[in-house]
């Protein structure tokens, strides 16, 4: 068995991983495991820009589609499900490629450490969010200062699913998050990660893309998808979380026009392409391939297959 190597495919939304993915795992003969939090969704396919079965082009995908819409989904669950599978990939003598635009699943992957403390305590939740709805996102950030200051100097007093997370550590484990996270970490990674970068050397180039995709999803009907979602049925706030969604809910409300509403979903999508570039800046360890409008995709794919071949795959 190979000795739990990964190769894994990085960039911002819209840049071309799936593409790339695909390829690469055509030329090696192995099978690809996405790392993205919201196409695990059964039926929320186009929102999530999930490649359809002609863009698979025969390649094997893993962990799309295992669960409903109205199933909670975490990083534990993840880690476990993405570890078996990728164990059985190594048995048979290939390398799983990894790929996709959810930082903290891959990372989590690549470290396999022990998630403890991640269940939920709902009655504690809803104390939280209460108090928030009641006091506001200050008050509760205040709250985090008083126990965790370095997870409150970290975190936006409104990114309240992650304050509230942290609180949550903290009074069911006595530890901040930082200390719990510490003590069930790894000594070492449990894989040898050797992760590739995708993404256009100008910022207006990646922009333009993502614009243009939620055309294009728009055109495949997406609409139609953001219905479904929220038919009645109960969904998830995992799946809730998923940008494509929500940011159509006004106009379903008569409240907006749609093309106010497509205008937010572009500039939600480029902002998360902004953080998600501010995550991955910071790992010294991804092999950038930048491309411009004058590179071909055969360019970025040569790049990909020399560096594979320099470090001996």
């Amino acid at each position: 068995m190979l000795e739990n190597q990964l190769i894994c495919i990085v960039g911002p939304t819209a840049s071309g991983k799936t593409a790339l993915s695909v390829a690469l795992a055509k030329y090696i003969n192995t099978e690809i495991i996405s790392a993205d939090s919201m196409q695990i969704y059964k039926g929320m396919d186009i929102g999530t820009a999930k490649p359809s079965i002609s863009e698979r082009d025969g390649v094997i995908h893993h962990m799309f589609d295992t669960c409903e819409k109205d199933e909670d989904f975490s990083v534990a669950r993840y880690v476990e499900m993405a570890d078996n599978i990728a164990q059985d990939i190594l048995k048979r003598g290939k390398i799983p490629i990894i790929v996709g635009g959810t930082g903290l699943y891959m990372d989590s992957l690549i470290e396999c450490s022990i998630f403890s403390g991640d269940e939920t305590d709902e009655k504690l939740r809803i104390e939280l969010e209460n108090f928030a709805n009641e006091h506001g996102n200050e008050a509760l950030h205040e709250k985090l200062r008083q126990v965790d200051a370095v997870s409150a100097d970290r975190l936006h007093p409104n990114n309240r699913k992650r304050v509230i997370r942290a609180l949550e550590v903290y009074y069911q484990t006595g530890m901040t998050i930082d200390e719990m996270n510490a003590k069930n970490k790894r000594p070492e990674p449990k894989y040898k990660a050797l992760k590739i970068g995708v993404c256009p050397t100008d910022r207006e180039i990646l922009y333009d893309r993502i614009n243009k995709r939620v055309d294009i999803m728009l055109e495949q009907g997406l609409l139609d998808e953001v219905r479904w979602v929220f038919n009645g049925e109960k969904v998830s706030k995992t799946a809730l979380q998923a940008i494509g969604y929500k940011e159509f809910l006004p106009y379903l409300n008569g409240e907006s026009s749609l093309d106010e509403c497509v205008e937010v979903l572009k500039r939600h999508s480029r902002n998360y392409a902004k953080r998600q570039l501010t995550w991955l800046k910071r790992d010294n360890s991804i092999h950038w391939i930048n491309y411009d409008l004058n590179s071909s995709f055969d360019d970025v794919f040569h790049s990909s297959t020399k560096f594979l071949h320099e470090y001996g795959l």
